[in-house]
């Protein structure tokens, strides 16, 4: 019955996550292009391995989508000023938009949750997530 559950709620949310916020001026965006840009963050620029380790990808695997992002002017691309064999990522301002409405998406889908529970509903809840999270985490250290 959970098993069932959590396989509905993921794919639900990645179809409610597309169809909200890969249309429109954002309809060339791929989901995982959008978790990308998720990855890179508004803020300023990043390198690549700390994008890659955030994402849980390769190096390699990422390139493949920031050059994607780089052509469809999402994302720019320069070398580090302090070491040129660094590359560092960030939105444009295309990118930042594509950025904050992924946010506000993810904002409302919570806020629509949590609106209906009470505290403790929202306490137990949130533990049952966590322990959820942490039996993920603790399958990413098995090779």
């Amino acid at each position: 019955m959970i098993n069932q559950v959590l396989v509905r709620l993921f794919r639900r949310i990645n179809a409610l996550e597309e169809k909200t916020i890969c249309t429109g001026r954002f309809k060339n965006i791929t989901l995982n292009e959008l978790h990308v840009i998720e990855a890179i963050g508004p803020e300023g620029s990043k390198n690549m391995t700390a994008v890659a380790k955030a994402l849980e990808v390769t190096t390699g695997t990422l390139t493949t989508s920031v050059n994607s992002l780089v052509r469809k002017g999402l994302v720019e691309r320069v070398r580090s000023e302090e070491d040129r064999r660094v590359v560092l990522v960030s939105l444009t301002e295309t990118g930042r938009e594509a950025s904050e409405k992924h946010s506000r998406f993810h904002e409302e889908m919570v806020n629509s949750i949590i609106g209906e529970l009470d505290d403790e509903e929202v306490r137990i809840l949130s533990g049952a997530l966590s322990k959820l999270n942490e039996f993920f985490e603790s399958k990413d250290s098995y090779e």
